[in-house]
């Protein structure tokens, strides 16, 4: 497998050593020329010293050939430049586009980029779902987008005896486990939750979440 990286600063550099790990083979573009010397001795990888958003460097660091192209420069705009060239002039298949503004990402997808990843937005949505104490998340889907998340039914649940198809669950939940005295039932329609049973759902962040608790809690 053959990965292009736009871009030499952390990012670019950890990715890179980490995928190299994996054996993968690497292609760094770098415009900095003392930063390309020192990842291209460090990491005994190939590294084109040269403007990562132009069709010259793109071509010459074999994007042509590359099976993901990944863009993780400092800039958002250099970084939906050459995703585009990657995807258009080149056809990669996939095109991984670092957005450092969480404002960028939706403009990044429609723009034609594969995955738009912002570390500022992965770590806020991670912070949303864990600073609630009341429920307990047990994993975080599509970089905290949603969540799989346990929370127990009050000691006085007032809708006890109306089955899960009674009930008025938020859109964007499903509940896919119920521990009800020690036994585990996978729900189904007919599936009635009781005071103290332990439920687990997929959820989405935000007004989902919040009604899940506020009609379970």
């Amino acid at each position: 497998m053959k990965v292009v990286i736009m871009g030499g600063g952390k990012v670019g550099y950890y990715v890179a050593k980490s995928l190299l790990e994996s054996g993968i083979e690497i292609t760094l573009i770098e415009e900095d020329a003392e930063t390309a010397k020192k990842i291209s001795t460090e990491l005994d990888i190939s590294v084109i010293c040269n403007d990562g958003t132009t069709v010259e460097a793109l071509l010459e660091a074999g994007t042509v050939n590359a099976d993901a192209f990944i863009a993780v420069s400092g800039s958002d705009e250099d970084n939906i430049v050459a995703g585009q060239i990657a995807k258009s002039k080149f056809q990669v298949d996939r095109v991984i586009c670092r957005a450092n503004d969480p404002k960028n990402v939706e403009a990044m997808q429609l723009l034609g980029i594969d995955i738009a990843v912002s570390s500022t937005q992965i770590i806020t949505n991670l912070i949303e779902m864990e600073v609630d104490t009341e429920v307990r998340l047990l994993a975080t889907l599509n970089k905290g987008e949603a969540g799989i998340i346990d929370l127990i039914a009050r000691p006085d649940f007032n809708q006890e005896g109306l089955t899960l198809a009674q009930l008025t669950l938020p859109r964007d939940c499903i509940i896919i486990a119920v521990v009800s005295h020690d036994q585990l039932i996978i729900p189904r329609g007919d599936t009635v939750i009781g005071a103290g049973d332990h439920i687990t759902a997929i959820t989405a962040k935000g007004s989902a979440r919040r009604a899940l608790k506020k009609l379970f809690m």
